[in-house]
């Protein structure tokens, strides 16, 4: 065996240096990695490059540095006395600011909608922050007691009655609209080639009107009885309350626990009686503003938010009766969705506003901004269910079976299970129709709804304002804040997948 010393395994001789490794960190190794890796990334990057220096330094250069700041007229905003090629005509956006925003709303009822909009985020705000308390209370006070309150302080005017007068005018509305019909089959029986079976038709149908009326004949004499007592809407309210009151008590467990569904319903209608004391509903409230004078951004987040929160529901139970396993239901479903999906939204803005009012009594009208508004919410409605019934295909069959198994009801099931995960799956699907449906408020201009894109058309047929530059400061202005709205609601979309889907992160 030879001897092995421990200098056998000693380099005796210094290695050479070798180079450094190549950066891959930071902005050089983005560089390096992503951009100038290869021949195609290469050339994209030039492409990319030159598309930002032609559309992003001419915007920057027209929006900021040759933009005009300050000006009292048009005289600011033009080359020949600005001295240099004017970009954007700023003061032309301060001087039509107000335009913008409420339209032609009285100047002097414009703390109204101040008012609104500082409620809507003092309320809103606090449900988008998951850390905040009390979330329960906050959805309801945003969801229901907010557009109660946002209707009187932006249009105005009171209560003449409470839940017994307006469920007797919804019965009769409701009345004269079968009889309505019922007479219109009647009309064509006579000219038509099908008469024996429209006369027979509308008789059944008067016949139908005819029972009705005659079931809510105690509600109109009590409400008859209430309006001819001289305190109508506290004499309502008072038998409302008490109805409410009653049928919570035993929904809510009767001589157990409703007791507390008792309690619940006295402390809302005690709130509900704040509010009418304090806006004064009970005496005519608030000078009435009509929604022709509304315009500019107060329409665009009147139609948006409306049309948001709206078709959430419909959509929901849409999707839900898509899937039932009655007939009946799941083939109305399916006859909406595909009806509301076929026409385009610029035909139901004409019809709710031209052709509807043909349709109702002659006695009842509907304000054109709400005829708008159930319009858009109809329709958004059909798009949102088929977003969540792809939510709901995707929910294991196992997830049903589990609930079935622990004792669990279909409405439980639902309500706790499969549709929470299923509208976890399709957040991405439901904001983007948001934002669709953000940007498609501009079409109510078609309808003499002066929105935040009509009220900026109206705004450029001022000679003191008619520059060459007006007009592209105009619609950069209103892009700005479509927007920054959009991103917002992309980026806090954004920010709940990734917190829903927290379980799912590699």
């Amino acid at each position: 065996m030879s001897d092995i010393t421990s200098s056998s395994f000693v380099r005796q001789n210094l290695l050479n240096e070798r180079p450094a490794p190549v950066k891959t960190t930071g902005f050089i190794g983005l560089m390096r990695t992503r951009l100038f890796n290869s021949p195609t990334n290469i050339l994209l990057t030039i492409v990319g490059v030159l598309l930002l220096w032609f559309t992003i330094v001419p915007s920057v250069k027209f929006l900021v540095v040759d933009a005009v700041y300050t000006g009292a007229d048009r005289t600011a905003c033009l080359t020949a006395n600005a001295g240099f090629e004017v970009g954007a005509c700023w003061p032309y956006i301060q001087a039509k600011l107000p335009q913008l925003i409420y339209g032609f709303y009285p100047e002097a009822e414009r703390w109204r909608v101040n008012l609104t909009f500082v409620l809507a985020v003092a309320l809103l705000v606090p449900l988008l922050i998951p850390r905040l308390p009390a979330k329960g209370l906050n959805a309801s006070l945003f969801f229901a007691a907010l557009p109660v309150v946002a209707f009187f302080l932006l249009y105005g005017g009171g209560i003449n009655g409470f839940g017994v007068s307006w469920t007797t005018g919804l019965l009769q509305l409701f009345d004269g609209s079968i009889i309505g019909a019922g007479q219109v089959l009647l009309g064509l029986s006579k000219t038509s080639a099908l008469g024996p079976l429209l006369w027979v038709v509308g008789n059944l149908i008067l016949l139908v009107g005819t029972a009705i009326h005659w079931l809510i004949f105690p509600l109109i004499w009590l409400r008859d009885q209430m309006q001819g007592s001289g305190q109508s809407v506290w004499t309502d309210f008072a038998v409302t309350t008490a109805v409410v009151s009653v049928i919570a008590f035993f929904l809510g467990g009767g001589l157990r626990t409703g007791w507390r569904a008792v309690a619940s319903s006295l402390t809302t209608f005690a709130a509900i009686a704040i509010v009418i004391k304090l806006m004064k509903l009970d005496h005519g409230g608030l000078p009435i503003v009509p929604t022709n004078l509304w315009g500019g951004l107060l329409v665009t987040l009147v139609v948006a938010v409306t049309g948001i929160v709206a078709s959430m529901p419909i959509g929901i139970a849409l999707a839900l009766g898509r899937r039932s396993t009655i007939p009946l239901i799941r083939i109305f479903s399916i006859a909406y969705i595909e009806f509301w999906r076929g026409v385009p939204l610029i035909t139901v803005l004409f019809f709710g506003t031209y052709m509807l009012p043909l349709f109702l009594p002659g006695n009842f009208t509907v304000d054109g901004l709400v005829r708008a508004l159930i319009g858009i919410a109809l329709f958004t409605g059909a798009y949102q269910a088929e977003n969540i019934r792809g939510g709901l295909a995707a929910i294991p069959r196992g997830q049903s079976e589990a609930a079935a198994a622990l004792g669990l009801s279909w409405w439980k099931t639902t309500s706790l299970i499969v549709l929470p995960q299923a509208l976890r799956h399709v957040i991405p699907n439901l904001v983007n129709s948001f934002i669709s449906l953000f940007k498609d408020t501009s079409l109510v201009s078609i309808v003499a709804l002066f929105d935040l894109l009509g009220s900026l058309r109206a705004s450029f047929s001022d000679p003191k304002w008619a520059t060459p530059s007006t007009l592209f400061t105009g619609f950069a202005f209103a892009g700005i804040i479509y927007f920054l709205f959009c991103f917002g609601m992309s980026r806090y979309s954004l920010f709940v997948e990734r917190r829903l889907n927290a379980h799912r992160r590699n």
